[in-house]
């Protein structure tokens, strides 16, 4: 069974770089036709898919966060990681890192709420 867990800060000041890490377990980040996402929801707004990470390691972004994010990993640690820079409240949300095949999202971690405040 696949795992996901977030972990990282739950408050950033404003300007400053939100960086959080996935841990997986059950399966190897760096297989064939998985992608690992990262996905995030404002309070009171839907889904917003960030980005993801591919066997490539060349990672795809949503165009209206690509200039602020980044996701990578560490194949050794069996992690990847988002880093978003320049935050503002409105990056307030509850973050979460996937697991999808050409099916579909098919595994989520239990999410990680980050707070941007001064």
């Amino acid at each position: 069974q696949v795992q996901l867990q977030e972990s990282g800060p739950g408050l950033v000041k404003p300007s400053q770089t939100l960086s959080l890490t996935c841990t997986v377990s059950g399966a190897s980040i760096a297989t064939a036709g998985i992608f690992w996402s990262w996905v995030r929801q404002p309070p009171g707004k839907g889904l917003e898919w960030m980005g993801y990470i591919p066997l490539s390691g060349n990672s795809y972004y949503s165009p209206s966060l690509a200039s602020r994010t980044s996701i990578s990993r560490d194949t050794s640690k069996n992690q990847f990681t988002l880093r978003l820079t320049s935050v503002t409240p409105e990056d307030t949300a509850v973050y979460w890192c996937t697991k999808s095949t050409y099916s579909g999202v098919d595994s989520w971690g239990q999410g990680t709420q980050v707070t941007v405040s001064s």
